[in-house]
């Protein structure tokens, strides 16, 4: 009943996740700023502003909820045979 639950909660964290990265604006860095140039944003940060910060902020609390909800469901339930 207990993993029913979480695996219910993983899957609505995995489909807010996926709409979080449809609705995300990219900034055309392409490839490019993938490898080289992105790492001017993880020191001073994003500059976004309004809705992008605020789903930008809630893509991080999904990837920690879906990284915490895999753990539960895939390592720590089955172990105690839940």
């Amino acid at each position: 009943m207990i993993g029913a639950f979480f695996t219910v909660i993983h899957f609505a964290i995995t489909a807010l996740l996926i709409a979080g990265i449809l609705v995300h604006t990219t900034k055309s860095e392409g490839l490019g700023g993938t490898i080289g140039g992105g790492s001017d944003t993880l020191y001073r940060g994003s500059g976004a502003k309004g809705f992008e910060a605020f789903v930008e902020k809630m893509m991080v609390y999904m990837a920690w909820g879906f990284l915490g909800t895999s753990l539960l469901v895939g390592l720590i339930l089955p172990k105690f045979g839940l």
